[in-house]
């Protein structure tokens, strides 16, 4: 299929990578245009000047970009992407945004006479570059399944939530359960550390139990080590967890722990730790 993709970060570059090996023609488009240089490069592929000229012709076009706002500047406009997108063409969105912005676009893109789904992924860098991503999606039911086989690329376990905005709530929820377990496994960690626990071990022996998450098998031996020079950025999820926090009082929802978290988040920030992984919460109990 004759594909765009829009926006190349550390999950989009490898993303849009497995699409043009998957044997799709893919154009893509970065603000940055070294980066999609540097990408045409690696894989082959076309790039384009604007997000409007990358999605013409297109059959599906994929956007993986930072917020709510980057999204808008790379979909309307002169130059964006519905500018540009073919008529019955298919718009995904893969960037984390409010599930707002999602019903938003979708009036948009069937306006501009073509369909959307928003498709949040969870599994972060290491998931997009061994192409084992979650995808959740709100979108008609036939969309997805013209979206699925080209999704499958990247994405290890794709399941449609509901109407358009249904993935973007799931992804909420994701991250709520991800600080969830990352703020327990710091505050945990605290007491192991001052009684002097072997910390392998205890990984070992937690992971057996009912204490068992990706979050204690992947992330609790760096914070003990206080690594953080990879993964899912702090700034990232102090963005997500504000999406959630909107959307709860949208819904007149009390959240303690991730209104909690997210201050948490933004002291860390303006610590200078915004790019550091997301478990470097436990930073802010070292210092007390």
């Amino acid at each position: 299929m004759k594909l765009a993709f829009i926006g190349l970060g550390n999950m989009g570059f490898p993303m849009a990578g497995y699409l043009q090996q998957a044997g799709h023609e893919v154009c893509v488009y970065n603000r940055n245009p070294d980066k999609a240089r540097a990408w045409v490069s690696r894989y082959g592929g076309t790039s384009a000047q604007s997000p409007a000229l990358a999605a013409k012709d297109a059959e599906l076009v994929m956007v993986c970009v930072g917020n709510d706002d980057d999204v808008r500047s790379v979909v309307y406009g002169d130059d964006g992407v519905l500018a540009g997108i073919s008529k019955g063409a298919l718009l995904v969105d893969h960037t984390t945004t409010s599930a707002l912005l999602a019903e938003e676009l979708s009036e948009a893109t069937q306006t501009a006479g073509a369909r959307f789904i928003d498709a949040p992924v969870s599994g972060g860098q290491a998931g997009a570059e061994n192409g084992v991503l979650t995808i959740m999606i709100g979108g008609a039911e036939a969309d997805v399944e013209q979206a699925r086989p080209v999704l499958a690329a990247y994405g290890k376990k794709i399941t449609r939530l509901g109407p358009v905005g249904a993935g973007q709530r799931c992804k909420m929820v994701n991250q709520i359960c991800v600080i969830g377990a990352v703020q327990g496994i710091a505050e945990g960690l605290m007491i192991a550390k001052k009684a002097n626990l072997d910390i392998p071990t205890l990984i070992e022996v937690l992971a057996g139990g009912a204490a068992q998450s990706w979050q204690l098998e992947n992330r609790a031996q760096t914070m003990a080590d206080g690594e953080f020079d990879f993964g899912f950025a702090a700034q990232w999820m102090y963005k997500d967890l504000g999406i959630c926090l909107d959307e709860a009082q949208s819904q007149g929802l009390n959240l303690p722990l991730t209104e909690q978290v997210h201050q948490v988040y933004k002291k860390l920030l303006d610590e200078g730790f915004g790019r550091c992984d997301s478990s470097v919460v436990i930073k802010d109990l070292e210092k007390d």
